[in-house]
């Protein structure tokens, strides 16, 4: 794992990725689905602008427990956030974090009655920093077999965001 802070490093993935799977809970069971991450870093928090009327909204208002995950291929970083979701319709917010590409699927722009957030607190985060090349992966695999010892592919680090 980087020498950086930990939390920064989750903020930075966060960031450096952009799309996520959210994970709902319904009545059957588990959904995911992806979605493009807006962070706030210095307000600790991470929105989505979605639809209003998704059966998302419906399942977050219900069991607002949800889980993020963030997959940084190129850094062979993986990371899993659970947090606590909430349904927003704030105007001001929405204009915030708006991006040009979301007139694709609202073309009203960010006053469309149909918009709405997701804002998600994260509690926790599990982070899992791989090695920095599929080169040294390699290596770490080729001598595990030679030495019978187990790949040093990286670290599992659980963190606790504290807000």
């Amino acid at each position: 794992m980087s020498k950086k802070d930990p939390v920064d490093r989750v903020w930075d993935i966060i960031q450096n990725v952009g799309v996520c799977m959210l994970t709902t809970q319904f009545g059957d069971g588990l959904r995911a689905r992806p979605l493009e991450a807006r962070p706030d870093r210095d307000a600790g928090v991470i929105f989505f602008v979605t639809d209003l009327h998704s059966p998302k909204e419906d399942e977050i208002e219900a069991a607002p427990d949800v889980g993020l995950v963030f997959i940084d291929s190129s850094a062979n970083a993986y990371l899993s956030i659970t947090g606590r979701a909430s349904v927003m319709r704030d105007p001001d917010k929405i204009r915030a974090v708006w991006r040009k590409t979301d007139e694709v699927w609202w073309p009203g722009g960010p006053t469309d009655a149909d918009v709405s957030l997701l804002r998600v607190e994260p509690f926790t985060a599990e982070l899992w920093d791989g090695p920095a090349s599929s080169a040294v992966a390699a290596f770490e695999f080729a001598k595990a077999r030679l030495t019978g010892e187990k790949p040093n592919l990286g670290e599992n680090r659980k963190l606790t965001i504290k807000m």
